[in-house]
């Protein structure tokens, strides 16, 4: 069983030396009403990493969760990395720093410690999720370099902190090395059944910081967005196996392979008990024979596979967006 001590949350280093927990908090999904406390118990339990996005619809009430949090003196804003991602439809050049501008006062801050491309696609001003394809700017009417560069422009004004970004492939991201500055992080699905291995590898080669999202599986995730007969990740025997062999959750195996595999991991939770528990995890240490069995489990699976942007007409494809 996993001792009750205090967990010992792992930092991931910057190149400037900046310092952000392995282990934070995911907001997506999480309902208003519910986020406020759950960011407020995450940070009272440990947390210091909070991961949330324009898109989410609920930065309002995680604003107010670490707002309550500093108030009490709990933490102060300077020990909190605060993450948010820049939405679709904000891509043009002029659109970036106003939507961050927007996001800090949604959050109640003054600057975001790592603001992140939420996806490699170009929305219509004013568009969440596309019904047409005349919802959708082409990457030749609004180049992903057109929106580094006011990505970067926010880093300069002291705006965020770092820059990075979400779902972005080996050639997306060779294409912003190429013209600078380097992606400082890439936020991509990370799970057993979906390791891309090959591209963690190139992230690591090039100094670029991962994060794992979906790390459980996404089981909550928008019905629309699931498969008829798609696998239950925390069930797989192999998992329930090294579960067991540890004493500990499957949920526990998910997120400790994570962190073993040098990357953050940002599980979702609102409920108070499972959000302490989450922080077990990072207690666990899964051995190579651990390591190798859950390495065989990889198929290629992405619970969130991007078809909502390669609908009919769209001028995105499934192989645009993942390579």
């Amino acid at each position: 069983m996993i001792p009750t001590t205090d967990s010992q949350i792992e930092n991931m280093k910057y190149a400037n030396g900046d310092t952000m927990p392995a282990l934070g908090l995911g907001t997506w999904k999480s309902k208003p009403g519910e986020v406020k406390n759950a960011v407020y118990t995450a940070i009272k339990e440990g947390y210091r990493h909070i991961d949330c996005a324009d898109i989410y619809g609920n930065q309002n009430e995680v604003g107010e969760g670490i707002e309550r949090a500093i108030d009490q003196g709990i933490c102060r804003r300077e020990d909190l990395w605060i993450t948010s991602k820049l939405w679709n439809s904000d891509h043009q050049k002029d659109m970036v720093e106003k939507a961050l501008k927007r996001i800090l006062h949604d959050l109640r801050l003054e600057y975001l410690d790592l603001f992140l491309v939420h996806w490699p696609v170009a929305l219509k001003v004013g568009v969440g999720l596309p019904e047409s394809p005349e919802d959708f700017f082409s990457l030749d009417e609004v180049p992903l370099t057109e929106t580094w560069g006011a990505m970067a422009q926010c880093r300069e004004k002291g705006l965020t902190h770092h820059i990075g970004v979400s779902n972005f492939n080996q050639n997306q991201l060779e294409e912003l090395i190429k013209v600078g500055p380097k992606p400082e992080m890439n936020q991509i699905e990370l799970h057993p059944y979906l390791q891309q291995t090959e591209l963690l590898e190139f992230c690591k080669k090039n100094n670029i910081l991962v994060t794992a999202y979906s790390p459980l599986g996404s089981s909550d995730r928008p019905q629309q967005m699931k498969k008829d007969g798609e696998p239950v990740l925390y069930t797989n025997e192999v998992i329930k196996e090294i579960a067991s062999k540890h004493g500990v959750s499957a949920f526990h195996i998910l997120i400790a392979w994570a962190l073993n595999r040098g990357t953050a991991v940002i599980p979702k939770s609102v409920t108070p008990d499972h959000i302490k528990s989450n922080l077990e995890a990072t207690q666990i240490d899964l051995d190579q024979d651990d390591m190798q069995k859950i390495a065989k489990l990889d198929h290629e699976y992405r619970f969130v596979d991007g078809a909502f942007w390669a609908m009919d007409g769209s001028p995105y494809s499934i192989k645009d967006i993942w390579g």
